[in-house]
């Protein structure tokens, strides 16, 4: 007889009309490669949503948001599903550019140089007209520097300088699609580590260059320090999509907390050639970036297939978190005028 103590394989049922739960359900019974990994990452999403304890952190890259992908990280910020999201420039670049012009779909395969020629530029098999990317993000971040100049806010934090870009954008039609424009009504702090690689971070530099404008980096650092230190009995969990540096800040900062009690990673690189991106949660564990005890799991699988879906079954299981009660007052300390 068979000393095996885990659940039999079994075959997936599909049938017309399934909910997403129902799917996920049955997905939980193939005790297939992926699918297994990503429904465990699903449960251990709906275990750090629902820890009162957990301070929650969202990190990602910025090629997502010049997708559609951009909705599924809205949904979950409306729902308080996070606390604090560490990202890239380019985040900050692609949600401007599409609150105030459009992207189109493309196609990998197509000649760039034509694309050159034709004044567009290509991310992937997006398509973003020259004008939809520098010109638009440079008209908002004038009017941003403009705003802050007249308020006499010269030296900011970076996490302030984008919570008042959230308030620039609320006068524009497309606002409720605006991940920047939800963080700032949520009072969810955006850290970007790589401040000024990218178009809104050259702005700001052309604002400091013509002495408009400073970032304070470092205090975003003491904003993630007092999150960190400042939060006793408190537990860190994180959503990573990705890799690079939003991947690093964020297991970087956990382990002085000793590591991540919760850690979904969601990644198509290899480990095999020693990278950050590809590196494995169980990796991080060797740092105390990760919790010995922690509930985690690498999901080996690309973004914009495995997140609307696991997104939805969040959303019909959780339908909104409150922030943490000791994370509340450190936020309203840091964001107060």
């Amino acid at each position: 007889m068979s000393k095996i103590s885990t659940p039999k394989v079994e075959d997936i049922r599909l049938k017309p009309n399934m909910s997403v739960i129902e799917l996920v359900d049955e997905m939980r019974k193939m005790g297939g490669f992926q699918a297994s990994h990503m429904v465990k990452a699903i449960d251990i999403l709906t275990e750090m949503l629902r820890d009162k304890n957990c301070i929650t952190i969202l990190a990602f890259p910025a090629c997502i948001i010049a997708t559609g992908l951009r909705g599924a990280i809205i949904e979950m910020l409306k729902r308080g599903y996070f606390d604090l999201i560490i990202t890239t420039c380019g985040t900050l670049d692609h949600d401007v550019a599409r609150v105030v012009a459009t992207y189109h779909h493309g196609d990998f395969w197509v000649d760039d140089k034509e694309l050159l020629k034709d004044k567009i530029h290509r991310l992937g098999n997006i398509f973003i007209p020259f004008d939809s990317y520098g010109p638009a993000i440079e008209g908002v971040i004038k009017e941003l520097i403009s705003y802050l100049e007249k308020r006499n806010k010269k030296r900011l934090p970076h996490y302030k300088i984008v919570f008042y870009l959230g308030q620039i954008l609320d006068k524009y039609e497309k606002k409720e699609e605006s991940i920047i424009w939800w963080a700032y009504k949520k009072k969810i702090p955006i850290i970007v580590p790589g401040l000024t690689d990218g178009a809104v971070g050259f702005q700001l530099w052309i604002g400091y260059q013509e002495g408009k404008i400073d970032v304070d980096v470092f205090a975003d650092e003491s904003l993630l320090s007092d999150i960190v230190w400042g939060t006793p009995k408190r537990k860190l969990g994180a959503l990573i999509i990705g890799g690079g540096i939003s991947k690093h800040h964020t297991i970087w900062w956990s382990q002085f907390a000793d590591g991540l009690e919760y850690a979904v990673y969601v990644t198509t690189a290899v480990e095999q050639d020693g990278s950050l991106s590809g590196a494995q949660t169980r990796e991080a564990i060797s740092w105390r970036k990760i919790s010995e005890r922690a509930k985690h799991v690498t999901v080996w699988a690309e973004a914009t297939l495995v997140l609307p879906l696991m997104v939805t079954y969040l959303i019909s299981k959780i339908t909104s978190r409150e922030k943490p009660k000791m994370l509340s007052q450190i936020l309203r300390e840091h964001f107060s005028d």
